[in-house]
């Protein structure tokens, strides 16, 4: 008989506040009311609150964020356009096999995983590009598989040094809301998100920032689209309604959820993740054997931690005792990094001591699987790091 709760650390879906579960208990209701938009209405300037956007729009559409990424590509390209993009884990791999067959002319750079993006080599190749061929640059600025964060502002001053007018599209899935994130002041113009995310909901809401010049680009755009399409939503949205039924309970749990986020404040949260992100990783550097993916402290990311296991050590192995042997999971190594890393998820609804259950948790499964790792040496790595740094909570009102 199994008593208590199993315990959820993969990078997405996170684990849902209670507020934000009731709140989507609600029966099914007429999303052509007359009062329909009372509900949706706000949650667009809600979205462009966390996006850290006034103008252009941001959009929902139901589906997970790959909807997204499709329609930030057809919407404002067009069939052989130039793209510069870069690979160094498998979401970003999957981006550039999007663009690949949706017919884009990519030029990519393939960067060793554990690294991010390449921002003085997209430099050079900007500067370099005198007849501005180049119609958009692509940044996963977290890349999941291996636990990356990379720079996105100097992308954006990479760009205005060269004065390069290529479109900035950025997969912000496993950032926004949980890292920080500047759609208007880093100049992007897309920007992917996903509900199952830093927004604490279910997966199946996808959420796009357009900037003003996307919205342009959109309008002179020829690349076929339908469901995704910018201007099915523009006809419908400003009332709030969609061209197609929408997902009104996970509406409910957004509304809870960005009540929550404007609760807490976006710098207070950035901050949350920064403290707990680096007690694990503290905690995974005290494992004996252990390392983290990302290669050194530029790259890590405070939403994810992927960790690369002893070389006689299956990952699998890890993630499998975890999840019969003690209730917990942890996400999978990916492509060229499957049974070499397994990740701790550490976003969205999160606090010091469910940090230290993760690592409770995976010293057990690292025993397991035959890692020589001492047991409560990472959990009293992080105890330290919890209980020597302060946890200091800005201003709501001062944001």
């Amino acid at each position: 008989m199994k008593t208590g709760q199993s315990h959820l650390f993969i990078p997405g879906p996170t684990n849902i506040p209670d507020r934000v579960r009731r709140a989507m208990n609600v029966p099914m209701e007429d999303m052509r009311a007359p009062d329909f938009g009372e509900l949706t209405k706000p949650l667009f300037e809600g979205l462009k609150r966390v996006f850290q956007m006034t103008s252009g729009r941001v959009f929902m559409f139901p589906g997970s964020g790959t909807g997204a990424w499709e329609s930030a590509i057809t919407n404002t390209l067009n069939a052989g356009d130039k793209v510069l993009m870069s690979r160094f884990g498998q979401f970003s791999h999957l981006w550039v096999d999007m663009a690949q067959r949706l017919g884009l002319d990519v030029q990519c750079i393939d960067v060793e995983w554990g690294k991010g993006v390449p921002v003085v080599e997209y430099a050079k190749i900007l500067d370099a590009d005198k007849s501005h061929s180049i119609r958009a640059v692509f940044i996963t600025q977290n890349e999941t598989a291996t636990g990356v964060t990379s720079d996105v502002a100097g992308v954006r001053a990479a760009l205005d040094a060269t004065g390069h007018p290529a479109l900035l599209f950025v997969d912000g899935v496993s950032s926004i809301a949980s890292i920080d994130f500047r759609f208007e002041e880093w100049g992007v113009d897309l920007a992917v998100a996903g509900s199952q995310k830093g927004f604490m909901l279910p997966a199946g809401l996808s959420m796009l920032g357009v900037s003003e010049k996307a919205l342009d680009a959109s309008r002179t755009a020829r690349m076929p689209r339908c469901y995704f399409s910018f201007d099915d939503m523009l006809k419908l949205n400003d009332d709030g309604y969609f061209p197609y039924t929408p997902p009104t309970q996970l509406f409910h749990g957004l509304r809870e959820a960005l009540a929550l986020i404007e609760e807490e404040g976006l710098q207070n949260i950035f901050a949350r993740h920064n403290r707990l992100a680096e007690g694990v990783r503290r905690g995974i550097l005290a494992w004996d054997g252990c390392s983290l993916c990302a290669h050194s402290p530029q790259w890590y990311s405070d939403t994810v931690s992927a960790i690369v296991v002893p070389e006689n050590i299956d990952a699998r192995e890890v993630i499998r005792s975890g999840y019969e042997r003690h209730r917990t999971s942890f996400g999978s190594g990916l492509s060229k990094v499957m049974g070499k890393v397994f990740r701790i998820g550490h976003l969205g609804d999160l606090n010091e001591v469910m940090c230290l259950t993760a690592l409770a948790s995976a010293e057990m499964a690292l025993r397991d699987a035959g890692a020589k790792v001492e047991f409560g040496s990472g959990v009293a790595a992080a105890q330290d790091w919890y209980s020597s740094s302060q946890s200091v909570e800005i201003s709501v009102a001062a944001e």
